[in-house]
């Protein structure tokens, strides 16, 4: 019997540029908590899905392993995943934690939202 891994078939980080997507030193740090409080690595899922208030939002979730076709972003041994489908409407994002009087969330800051709406979580482009 054997077995077959399959690795990621894009892999990026702030060095290579890619598509210009980011994991902000911020989001790698409470990545490494996340971890570190679940006893193993988590990644961080961002994906963009039709619906929201604003047109598109975004998904965010904690994962254990990357997709076969996921481009992988890393950053300060963490790392963020995205599908092929979202990445084009992510292209130069950062993925950032941020912990203020509104709450402490994960976020993109994406320069090709043309709108977005209260909360962040949905936009238009």
């Amino acid at each position: 019997m054997s077995t077959v891994q399959s690795s990621p078939a894009f892999e990026l980080s702030p060095s290579t540029g890619g598509h210009g997507l980011t994991l902000a030193d911020s989001a790698a740090r409470r990545l490494a908590k996340l971890g570190e409080a679940e006893g193993h690595p988590v990644m961080l899922r961002v994906a963009v899905d039709g619906g929201g208030c604003s047109g598109f939002q975004y998904r965010l979730e904690l994962v254990e392993a990357a997709d076969a076709e996921d481009i992988v972003i890393r950053a300060d041994g963490q790392a963020a995943v995205v599908d092929p489908v979202s990445l084009p409407f992510l292209k130069g994002s950062e993925i950032a934690f941020v912990d203020d009087l509104s709450g402490a969330q994960f976020v993109v800051r994406n320069p090709n939202a043309a709108s977005s709406c209260g909360c962040g979580v949905s936009f238009s482009i």
